[in-house]
């Protein structure tokens, strides 16, 4: 037995969980490890409606489902972790990440996120609504979509949630376990349930804002 593939499987393992660590495999790895991406996704795009970009990295383990009409287009470098649901209609710009346990469904019309967006572990984005009236059971309520923005160079945050019909602006950020309900503006910092705004990125310092009171992981 060759005895180089357990750790290639625990390689593998590691990728799929940290997927940022695709891009900077050595040539060795890159050997194997390229052969193995254009497979998982050509079976994935064969299977599903999604357009993927060049110099992507998709887990094995990641759950995608694209139909017509409601796609999915991934950009070029864009990570897919373990364990992520995504639901189209999805369109992720260049460069965006989709960390693992993250959750994602269009609804109608759809999640769209702009260009090197980072969406952390367990964040959930629903592009859809059910009605509450009293008179009928929440099951046969009718279900409304409206769609969700994100900007780019945003940072979510690990299990925050964001709610159809929300737009997030470029290189906002929004805290760990937020609950955003409402658009966010260009910049801001939003933590809280329902968020509101708490600062801005612009008045960081320019290094190691991470602090004792950080609010992101």
């Amino acid at each position: 037995m060759d005895e180089t593939i357990p750790y290639r499987e625990q390689h593998m393992l590691r990728l799929s969980w940290m997927p940022w660590l695709y891009a900077s495999l050595k040539a060795r790895h890159r050997a194997w490890a390229e052969p193995w991406q254009a497979e998982v996704q050509a079976q994935l795009a064969a299977l599903e409606t999604i357009t993927i970009g060049a110099d992507c990295f998709i887990a094995p383990e990641a759950k995608l489902f694209g139909e017509p009409g409601r796609g999915i287009v991934i950009g070029d470098r864009c990570t897919i972790a373990a364990d992520t649901f995504l639901h189209g209609p999805i369109t992720l710009g260049p460069d965006v990440s989709i960390n693992a346990r993250a959750n994602l469904d269009g609804g109608t019309l759809g999640i769209r996120i702009g260009a090197g967006t980072r969406v952390a572990t367990g964040a959930a984005m629903y592009a859809f609504d059910h009605g509450m009236a009293p008179d009928h059971p929440i099951r046969t309520q009718p279900v409304r979509s409206c769609g969700i923005e994100i900007g780019a160079d945003v940072w979510i945050g690990a299990l925050a949630g964001i709610t159809d019909g929300v737009k997030i602006g470029d290189h906002a950020v929004v805290a760990m376990g937020a609950v955003v309900t409402r658009d966010v503006p260009a910049w801001a910092i939003v933590a809280g349930s329902p968020a509101r705004v708490i600062g801005d990125r612009r008045d960081k310092p320019l290094h190691g804002g991470n602090g004792p009171t950080s609010i992101l992981p």
